[in-house]
């Protein structure tokens, strides 16, 4: 396991008030009320390693498979639905929706090799991210990938914690599935819009891992 690169400077940051803090405590509290200090550094290490977690990337063996859309992020499938697009589309497309929650991995991953046909950054509100309206009304970040004619996009959502959505890609860049596209902090939610006659293989309730799980075939 390795950290993110996005966590270098907010764990350092963590690292340094985790140290003042217990120093603090041990020094002034310790000796008069041993339990607080001892309580204050319980909740000080659980909230540091939770930081420290949250920016991990696991080990894992990729799928790669030009035939397969790859699941961009982990989490936990929330909607497969019909819907009208209403950004770079004009048709119908299957959405399938992926909520994160401030423990999965958050590294979000290339679902197909190909071109960066559309790379938009939106302001929005920052609702929970399960909530129907945050597809279109939170911050978001959309990308759409282009391969043999065909048409993927992919929208960074953030939800009512999430409050920086970060995407390394741009318009007219090539690039390959499974490598990073981007980041959220702290809880969030991945939507794919898929052509219609995608053959979707995840359901409702499913815990796909990102860069890793096929969710659909086109």
């Amino acid at each position: 396991m390795t950290i993110h690169k996005e966590g270098f400077r907010i764990i350092g940051v963590s690292t340094l008030l985790y140290c003042l803090i217990n120093v603090f405590s041990f020094y002034f509290l310790s000796s008069s009320l041993p339990i607080i200090s001892w309580l204050i550094f319980l909740l000080t290490t659980g909230l540091f390693v939770f930081i420290i977690s949250f920016f991990r990337i696991p080990r894992r063996d990729m799928t790669i498979n030009e035939n397969a859309i790859i699941a961009p992020a982990d989490g936990k499938v929330v909607a497969i639905e019909e819907v009208q697009a209403d950004e770079y589309f004009t048709d119908k497309r299957i959405q399938v929706s992926i909520f994160m929650s401030p423990l999965n991995v958050h590294v979000n991953r290339n679902p197909v090799s190909g071109e960066v046909a559309y790379s938009q950054y939106h302001k929005g509100k920052y609702l929970v991210a399960w909530h129907p309206k945050s597809s279109t009304e939170n911050e978001r970040h959309t990308v759409v990938y282009r391969k043999e004619g065909k048409e993927l996009l992919v929208k960074q959502i953030a939800g009512a914690l999430a409050k920086r959505i970060i995407n390394y890609l741009q318009p007219g860049m090539n690039v390959k599935q499974t490598d990073e596209m981007g980041f959220i902090r702290f809880g969030s939610r991945v939507d794919l819009l898929l052509p219609l006659d995608a053959k979707v293989l995840v359901k409702i309730g499913d815990k796909p891992k990102g860069g890793v799980t096929v969710v659909a075939e086109w």
